[in-house]
């Protein structure tokens, strides 16, 4: 008998997948002496799609970074699972271990820092190529490939290529890492606050690169920011991040336009020239990262707290179409 019920296309399978991951720094001793844990990413759960620009956004100390750095496996997790294409990478063996580092690259902060001062902008850049293998074996192949990576960012091979990091701008370093993580044709990038330490003048540029990048190269990204206002123009959603959990998830305009978690709502206001209305409460009172509280981590910033959230953790749920939040009473 022939089935006359319609074909459907299966969801593509994610591209990254995490379950209940937590990173936590046990053992550090604190001014008073005493032993502590920070909970410094406490059981996040996130589905990356493949071609998404997926935000992380929150305050310094949210969270954010240490969860990136756990994703390429510079922090090793406290328990939960990374999958990555469908293969739980903190279960990996060295060689496996070794192909996902090409696959998935990450941009960080300060390139100042990230780039090694004693190596000119050819070798920066070869240099991921040749521990994996990929490198080209002549000198003119090799100086070709770079100077094709330079131009991709912008840059002029001819005066760059022999430079050093202290003779370069930020701008140019910064883009000098982009291009040190494309030699390896990765698949997704985490980008690491990768525009909040250059000059206003030179982020816009930045921002234009990386999506043009993302277009000409199929590159999906996770792009780790403090400022709303930068995630909403490039991200396909965003998460918001506070002290090692995730309060909201959301498409950018809905997030915008529609915040429930009162957080969101702070992070909104705090934006100069924002319409949000500031919370009553105090916004230097923060949740402590040594000892989180029973309930909801922001009940002592929160102006709608109640009981429940000092007593009980709320759960990350759908409130709305394709937004989420964990809130015991979000905003209407």
């Amino acid at each position: 008998m022939i089935s006359t019920k319609p074909e459907t296309n299966p969801e593509p399978a994610p591209l990254l997948e995490i379950q209940n991951l937590k990173v936590y720094f046990q053992n550090r001793p604190s001014l008073f002496g005493r032993k502590v844990t920070i909970y410094a990413v406490d059981d996040v759960t996130l589905t990356l799609r493949k071609g998404e620009v997926f935000g992380l956004v929150g305050e310094s100390g949210s969270g954010k970074s240490t969860l990136a750095r756990a994703i390429v496996k510079l922090h090793s997790p406290t328990s939960g699972s990374v999958a990555y294409r469908g293969q739980n990478i903190l279960k990996q063996s060295k060689k496996t271990s070794k192909e996902f580092r090409r696959h998935v690259q990450m941009i960080f902060q300060d390139p100042y820092e990230s780039l090694n001062p004693q190596s000119d902008v050819l070798n920066a850049i070869l240099e991921p190529s040749i521990i994996h293998g990929l490198a080209p074996k002549g000198k003119a192949e090799r100086e070709a490939k770079v100077a094709e990576l330079l131009e991709s960012v912008g840059l002029d091979p001819a005066s760059k290529m022999d430079r050093f990091p202290h003779e370069l701008s930020g701008g140019e370093r910064q883009r000098v890492a982009i291009a040190r993580a494309l030699s390896l044709e990765p698949d997704l990038v985490l980008a690491d606050e990768a525009v909040s330490m250059l000059d206003v003048s030179v982020r816009l540029g930045i921002l234009v690169l990386m999506m043009d990048l993302k277009k000409k190269f199929n590159l999906t990204y996770i792009f780790i920011t403090h400022d709303l206002g930068v995630a909403r123009y490039i991200c396909s959603r965003i998460a918001v991040m506070y002290h090692g959990k995730i309060v909201e998830i959301a498409e950018p305009d809905e997030l915008i336009n529609h915040p429930l978690h009162h957080y969101t709502n702070l992070l909104l206001a705090s934006i100069p020239g924002s319409p949000m209305e500031t919370p009553d409460r105090p916004a230097e009172s923060t949740a402590n990262p040594f000892g989180p509280p029973r309930g909801c981590r922001f009940e002592p910033r929160c102006p709608a707290a109640q009981e429940k959230c000092r007593t009980e953790e709320p759960p990350l749920v759908e409130l709305r179409k394709q937004h989420f939040a964990a809130c015991h009473y979000p905003m209407k």
